[in-house]
C-alpha cells in the first residue's frame, strides 16, 4: 500500500473522527431510548439515604448528607448529569448530589421561592427546575443554579400544588392533588388547564414522578408501604414495595444517560 500524503492523512483522520462521532451519537440515542426508567429514587424526610428501587427491592444508593434540623422534601433526577436535586426544609435551599461520585456537587438557594415545603421537577432539555409554591397555586421556575426565571400560575388550582412532574416528550406539567379523590391535572407551560384524571387508589399528595417514555405515573401510596405506578387513565398497574419503617414519601424516576454532561 502506498504511503498516505499529508492531505490524504488529514482526510482519512477526519473521516475516522466523523465516523466515531456518528457512532457515539447512535449509542447515545440508543441509550436514551430504552423503554421505561432504569432507576426509581425514593427518599424520606428524616432519612439520610436515597434508595434505588430499580431492582424491584430497595437498595441504598446515595447519601443525602442532611442532618437535623434539615430534612429532604423533594427529589428531582437529571439523567444527563446523573445528579439528584434535593429540596430541603426548613428554608428554600437545594442540594445537588453527584450520584456516581456519591458526594455533594453544590448547594444553592432558589431565588423567588418562599420558604416552605413543596415538590420539585426538572426539564431535561435545558435543566430548568420547577418548584411547587408552598402556599399559592403556582410553580416557581429557576435555572439549574437557582436563578429566578418566572412564576407560573396554575389555572383552576385552589391551593398549593401537591406533587409536581414534567412530561419531557409533550412539554407539560402534571400536578397531583390529594383528598378522597386524588387526581392528576395536566397544564401547559403557561399554566393553562388541559385535563385531569382521578387515581383509583389513595395516595400521598406530596410527590409525583412521570416516566415520559412508558407514560406512567409514580406516586407513594397512602394505605400501603409502596410506590404505586399508574397509567394515563389513573389505573394502578403495579407497585414497588418500600420499607414499612421508613416514611418514603418522595420519588422521581429516570434512565441514566450514556453520556454525562457537566
Amino acid at each position: 500500500m502506498p504511503r498516505l500524503t499529508a492531505r490524504a492523512t488529514r482526510v482519512t483522520t477526519r473521516k475516522h473522527i466523523l465516523a466515531l462521532t456518528a457512532a457515539l451519537g447512535l449509542l447515545a440515542f440508543a441509550g436514551c431510548s430504552t423503554p421505561g426508567p432504569n432507576h426509581v429514587y425514593v427518599g424520606a424526610k428524616a432519612d439520610a439515604t436515597i434508595l434505588d428501587l430499580s431492582t424491584g427491592k430497595p437498595e441504598a444508593d446515595v447519601p443525602s448528607f442532611l442532618f437535623s434540623p434539615y430534612n429532604l422534601y423533594a427529589i428531582a433526577y437529571d439523567p444527563f448529569t446523573d445528579h439528584l436535586f434535593l429540596r430541603i426544609v426548613p428554608g428554600n435551599a437545594v442540594r445537588v448530589i453527584d450520584r456516581p461520585a456519591r458526594n455533594i456537587k453544590y448547594d444553592f438557594v432558589a431565588e423567588g421561592l418562599p420558604e416552605g415545603a413543596g415538590d420539585l421537577a426538572i426539564r431535561s432539555s435545558d435543566r430548568d427546575l420547577f418548584f411547587g409554591h408552598p402556599t399559592k397555586p403556582m410553580l416557581v421556575e429557576t435555572t439549574l443554579r437557582g436563578k429566578h426565571v418566572r412564576d407560573i400560575t396554575l389555572e383552576g388550582l385552589t391551593g398549593a400544588p401537591g406533587g409536581v412532574a414534567y412530561d419531557q416528550k409533550l412539554d407539560r406539567f402534571f400536578i397531583l392533588g390529594g383528598g378522597e379523590s386524588a387526581k392528576i391535572t395536566s397544564y401547559t407551560l403557561d399554566g393553562k388547564h388541559q385535563g385531569a384524571v382521578s387515581l383509583d387508589r389513595h395516595v400521598r399528595p406530596a410527590s409525583l414522578a412521570f416516566d415520559s417514555v412508558a407514560r406512567e405515573f409514580y406516586v407513594p401510596l397512602e394505605d400501603e408501604s409502596a410506590i404505586g405506578i399508574f397509567n394515563l387513565k389513573g389505573h394502578l398497574l403495579r407497585t414497588l414495595p418500600v420499607p414499612a419503617t421508613q416514611n418514603l414519601s418522595h420519588v422521581d424516576v429516570g434512565e441514566r444517560s450514556l453520556i454525562r454532561l457537566f
